[in-house]
């Protein structure tokens, strides 16, 4: 009972402290306590053409050791159909000769909401340089998803979009009210196999997607508003982010019938890189009950995987053992 009550405290105290590190799109380099269970429910949201796209899910958090982190997130979203869109790759007869390439974006295609799969996440911390009101953290990261999901662009997404693994480092700084973390990484996104109508005959087309493989690179900061100061762990914290993403992925290849290479002829599938500005705002609830908000806009270049802005709505919970 002692040991619950002194981690209870000093999990408390330390969202108290380090609110503005938990920051509402990014991990940081922190740890979810040992034994404890962090439950979070989110949701991601945007508009293409008078089409409301949506994607909700639930993440399963546990503290296995003081610094290691395990994560696993399933999802449902209404971004992917079934199969490969009709207009992916497209081919016309001209005389003895046939041309291949691939279609137009078509915006606001209806797809029903389907299952994505299953992500998974790792964090170890290596670096703790604790001192009062102030550290400094780094930690490593491993990912690895199980998705079946038809995605129709080449810049590939572990949570929701494509199947594959990645890893990365963590570092974050924090000093009294403000926190800066930066996250370096890369994914290499497994191919997926699905169909394509024919635009003559619609009879499927065996059609394998091979994605790109990327690099990420995030830069986060947070800073705590209120309290002013700390007097009980009734009250409510309050922080906002501004956070900074970015990705450089490689150019997506198509292969139909097993053999035949698709030219490639819509920036959708083409090498791109982008940075998006992600503001966002906090409250933390008695100290456990977290609550998070954020919007997405472009600021270099954009992504094709998604249009703007993309509205975050999150809420997270710990559970913490008794033993």
């Amino acid at each position: 009972m002692k040991r619950f009550c002194y981690l209870l405290i000093f999990t408390l105290f330390g969202r108290a402290v380090s609110a503005q590190e938990l920051f509402p799109l990014n991990e940081s380099a922190s740890n979810v306590p040992k034994n404890a269970i962090g439950i979070r429910l989110f949701n991601q949201s945007y508009i293409e053409g008078k089409t409301l796209r949506g994607l909700d899910a639930l993440r399963i958090m546990y503290g296995v050791l003081p610094r290691l982190t395990i994560m696993a997130t399933a999802s449902i979203s209404n971004h992917h159909g079934k199969d490969f869109p009709a207009n992916l790759a497209t081919h016309t007869h001209n005389a003895n000769q046939t041309v291949y390439s691939t279609g137009d974006y078509i915006v606001g295609i209806p797809y029903p909401y389907r299952f994505n799969g299953v992500s998974f996440y790792a964090k170890y911390r290596f670096i703790s340089k604790d001192g009062q009101n102030k550290h400094f953290r780094m930690a490593v990261y491993g990912a690895y998803s199980y998705l079946d999901v038809a995605h129709d662009e080449a810049e590939p997404n572990l949570m929701d979009d494509t199947k594959g693994y990645g890893g990365g480092l963590i570092t974050t700084y924090l000093m009294k009210r403000f926190a800066i973390s930066l996250t370096s990484g890369f994914i290499i996104p497994q191919n997926h196999k699905g169909n394509v109508p024919d635009p003559y005959s619609n009879q499927p087309i065996p059609t394998e997607v091979g994605y790109g493989k990327a690099l990420e690179y995030n830069l986060s900061f947070g800073y705590l508003l209120f309290p002013k100061k700390l007097e009980n762990y009734n009250q409510t914290n309050w922080s906002i982010y501004l956070e900074l993403m970015g990705k450089t992925y490689e150019q997506a290849k198509i292969t139909q019938y097993g053999f035949k290479t698709i030219p490639i002829t819509t920036p959708l599938l083409e090498k791109g890189n982008y940075i998006d500005a992600c503001p966002g705002i906090q409250a933390i609830i008695k100290s456990n009950l977290r609550m998070d908000l954020s919007v997405k806009f472009p600021v270099l270049n954009k992504s094709y995987a998604h249009f703007y802005p993309v509205y975050t709505l999150a809420v997270q919970r710990y559970f913490y053992s008794k033993r």
